[in-house]
């Protein structure tokens, strides 16, 4: 398994938005979706269009079982993620009991982990982010970026439903950035 790196640079943030907003607004939501939830790609591709929408307008929060775990997770719909879906809805108008992120291939299957990685990819080499991403980055990104807001770690672990803060910590590449940083304090 490829490490992946979250993306912490914000223009870089935004111009994969716009990236994937121009392209396409199913690929645009699945990273609109990523990058709020810290869901996992597995529970991401999961979704039926009834988890975000009600027919009207967007939830207010979506619920659901983690597919790794098993445990319970609801997060709200923030008010970016709530306009990139009132976007894809406009623009694809799909059943309420079909997959949010249809495959153009087959009768109602999601599009493929390999096919959401690889789209991912594209649009970050398109804005020039060198670093590696890949679909779990969207995760990593929504934890890195939390932590950037003085969201206590304590919180972030259980919203990533990770065992300790350590385990955090390591998993954001939070340690590494401490350790870089003491090697250039001492600066002997």
């Amino acid at each position: 398994m490829n490490v992946v790196s979250p993306i912490r640079d914000k223009k870089q943030l935004e111009a994969v938005k716009g990236y994937l907003r121009g392209k396409n607004k199913r690929d645009y939501l699945l990273f609109m979706i990523g990058i709020s939830s810290a869901l996992r790609i597995s529970d991401i591709l999961r979704l039926k269009v009834e988890d975000v929408w009600t027919g009207k307008k967007p939830v207010e929060y979506v619920d659901l079982h983690e597919k790794k775990t098993g445990k319970y997770k609801r997060f709200p719909v923030t008010p970016n993620l709530s306009k990139a879906i009132k976007e894809y809805m406009t623009e694809y108008s799909p059943a309420q009991d079909q997959f949010l992120f249809v495959s153009r291939v087959g009768e109602n299957k999601p599009i493929t982990r390999q096919y959401a990685s690889m789209m991912l990819n594209e649009a970050c080499d398109m804005v020039g982010i060198t670093e590696p991403f890949g679909t779990h980055g969207m995760r990593k990104t929504w934890g890195y970026w939390a932590f950037k807001q003085n969201i206590s770690l304590d919180y972030i672990s259980l919203a990533l439903n990770h065992r300790s803060v350590a385990e955090t910590k390591r998993y954001l590449g939070l340690l590494q950035e401490d350790l870089d940083n003491i090697y250039l304090q001492v600066n002997l």
